[in-house]
């Protein structure tokens, strides 16, 4: 209501339940949803950069919509958190899978006999 006082446009992201009354472009989209109002982000910003030639309509902007949706936080924390658990089992069960492999014995070889010293022992690990 104010920039109607000074003149201003109004562009807003309008539902089918917004009321129009001080707004002098409405975009219809979903404006329900934190992913739906991303999207329109982007591409909104992506046409206001195309109408003023910062990129052409024929090349790609290389820009993922996906970094126009907010998240928590603690949110993200959390998804680190659950990828780095998710990397140590999976090293944990390579290091298994090693040992399962080998029998986690270590075979010594004495070297010190002459031609003949083909004598191994087996050592426990540790």
């Amino acid at each position: 209501r104010e920039s109607a006082y000074v003149n201003i446009p109004v562009i807003a992201f309008c539902n089918t339940d917004s009321p129009l009354r001080f707004i002098d472009i409405a975009i219809p989209c979903n404006n329900k949803a934190k992913h739906s109002i991303g999207l329109m982000w982007w591409l909104l910003a992506r046409e206001v950069l195309r109408l003023r030639g910062t990129i052409s309509r024929t090349q790609d902007w290389d820009v993922m919509c996906d970094l126009y949706f907010f998240r928590e936080p603690d949110e993200i924390e959390k998804d680190e958190i659950a990828q780095q658990e998710k990397e140590q089992k999976e090293n944990e069960a390579q290091q298994q899978t090693y040992q399962q492999d080998w029998g986690g014995e270590q075979v010594q070889q004495d070297w010190s006999g002459g031609a003949g010293g083909e004598q191994t022992t087996l050592a426990e690990p540790g």
